[in-house]
């Protein structure tokens, strides 16, 4: 069949879609995020106590590098079992296909109809593609699984882009406490949260295709509002590090 050669590729509209099996994208994005709510109420919970700046300092770094090993770990084991259960019905599909290849083109013409695909175009395109096992393959990943064989994503990307993301996310409110302390650290640090809580939301909003606005006024409170906890904790707990 000619429509089958050259080997066809996803339609058209699926370019629109984001990339939420591979991961490494969303990894950035939730880890920058969970690295800035994280750590400004680590921070801010220290300042609360009235800890002196290099208490503060080592506090945030801690969470920096501990949080970021952490995420990067959680990410690649989530990666790691979600690409070995698709591989798994893969091996399973390709499977079926192998043994079954006529009942498999009837199954999948079946579906093309019940879309409402001409019956004879949908048994031409079941047979034809019974010719590839391999593209008769990737037809049925995606009609049936909802992915595509080879584009699994990389735990090892996933795992980077969120150790990166999370630590440049937890650094924000930590470097002005670098070059001052006391009020003017924690009222600095607060401001270079909510500025980096705008900006995330707006990054969040643009993965997500979702409302600006409602994106960032969420990204802005989730942020704020723990910083706020910790630091009423951390006054009432009063340590006064020095």
């Amino acid at each position: 069949m000619q429509f089958l050669n050259p080997r066809p590729r996803p339609p058209v509209d699926e370019h629109h879609h984001r990339d939420i099996i591979g991961g490494s994208a969303r990894a950035a994005v939730f880890g920058a995020s969970d690295g800035l709510v994280s750590n400004v109420g680590l921070i801010l919970g220290m300042a609360g106590a009235q800890a002196a700046a290099g208490p503060v300092r080592v506090a945030g770094l801690a969470g920096l590098v501990a949080g970021a090993i952490s995420m990067a770990a959680g990410e690649y084991n989530s990666m790691r079992v979600q690409t070995e259960l698709f591989e798994r019905e893969i091996a399973l599909e390709r499977r079926e296909i192998e043994r079954n290849p006529a009942v498999e083109a009837v199954e999948l013409a079946q579906r093309y109809q019940s879309r409402g695909v001409n019956p004879d175009v949908a048994r031409e395109l079941a047979n034809g593609l019974r010719a590839d096992p391999e593209l008769a393959l990737e037809f049925h990943a995606r009609d049936e699984l909802g992915i595509i064989p080879g584009e699994l994503g990389s735990p090892v990307r996933a795992a980077v882009a969120s150790f990166i993301a999370f630590a440049v996310g937890a650094s924000l409110p930590l470097a002005p406490w670098f070059v001052t302390e006391g009020n003017s650290g924690l009222m600095a640090s607060l401001g270079v949260a909510l500025i980096a809580a705008v900006a995330i939301g707006v990054a969040i909003s643009r993965f997500t295709e979702a409302d600006v606005v409602r994106t960032v006024m969420r990204q802005v409170a989730f942020t704020a509002v723990p910083a706020v906890i910790t630091y009423l904790i951390g006054s009432a707990i009063g340590i006064g590090l020095s």
